[in-house]
């Protein structure tokens, strides 16, 4: 009986290890200086292969992609933080020193929470059109203990069939490119998220308030902005939310929106290359 007891043991832990998901997936392209490229919200991490491309110098880059998004199976809530603290536990079991981080949207968001944990071990930040604290722009005066998961809007998103689901996703996407051949891409990203990742996911961001670590962030930092809907509002926005971030350059970028990488790569690229170099 015993005997029995410590082989259905042993079994219960091999198959738990087999079970478990990871929260992220990562694709290594090339050698030199580690660049961690992290994507925004439903984006794999392909988005970056482009701009990998285009960089200038010896690097070895980390396309991250996130659980739920992709084909990658889901995890649990919180997801927001699954994802960061693996991504940390990921920059120290690869003993990654003089990091650099690329990150769009929600990929800022981890970016900054990463360069807090580890300021010794990350050199720079490249912040593409991403807030601290994106709830202060869309629910202004909404406390965090507000946003739960279970509410009516989530409840609403969650019971959507295909097609109105693809509604809402086509005009997502028609708002954040100025660029008609990308919003099937961005459309289809979203489409093919798990649900749940995306609607409790989208609320794990929203009770983000990163602006009360920014003073922690040691690393020298770029923040790309677009100037959407003018360049006067996006340009008040971006430096009332970055106040107290002390090692950073914004430069805003006309003529797009969200996807600063679609709709301005030129003059991205040229921004990305020239702050790395100098850097």
């Amino acid at each position: 009986m015993k005997n029995f007891r410590i082989i259905f043991l042993l079994l219960a832990v091999i198959n738990l290890g087999f079970s478990q998901t990871t929260a992220i997936k990562v694709e290594i392209i090339g050698k030199g200086d580690p660049v961690l490229f992290l994507p925004g919200f439903t984006n794999p991490g392909s988005i970056w292969k482009e701009t990998v491309h285009q960089l200038q110098g010896n690097h070895k880059s980390y396309l991250i992609s996130y659980a739920g998004f992709n084909g990658n199976a889901p995890i649990e809530m919180p997801w927001y933080d699954t994802i960061k603290n693996e991504l940390i536990d990921y920059i120290k079991t690869n003993n990654l020193t003089n990091v650099q981080i690329i990150g769009h949207s929600m990929g800022g968001n981890l970016a900054i929470d990463i360069a807090v944990a580890l300021p010794k071990k990350i050199e720079s930040l490249v912040i593409v059109d991403s807030i601290p604290c994106m709830r202060e722009l869309m629910m202004p005066g909404v406390p965090e203990n507000k946003i739960q998961y279970k509410s009516p809007y989530n409840e609403q998103m969650m019971a959507m069939d295909t097609i109105q689901f693809r509604q809402t996703a086509r005009m997502m996407a028609q708002n954040m490119t100025n660029k008609k051949d990308k919003i099937d891409i961005l459309e289809h990203w979203i489409m093919e998220a798990d649900r749940k990742t995306y609607v409790y996911g989208y609320t794990d961001l929203l009770k983000l308030d990163l602006r009360k670590v920014l003073n922690k962030v040691e690393a020298k930092t770029l923040i790309l902005g677009a100037a959407f809907p003018t360049i006067e509002i996006a340009k008040a926005n971006y430096e009332k939310q970055y106040a107290t971030l002390s090692k950073k350059t914004i430069i805003m970028v006309p003529d797009s929106k969200h996807f600063i990488m679609f709709d301005q790569p030129a003059l991205f690229y040229k921004k990305v290359n020239s702050f790395l170099v100098h850097e």
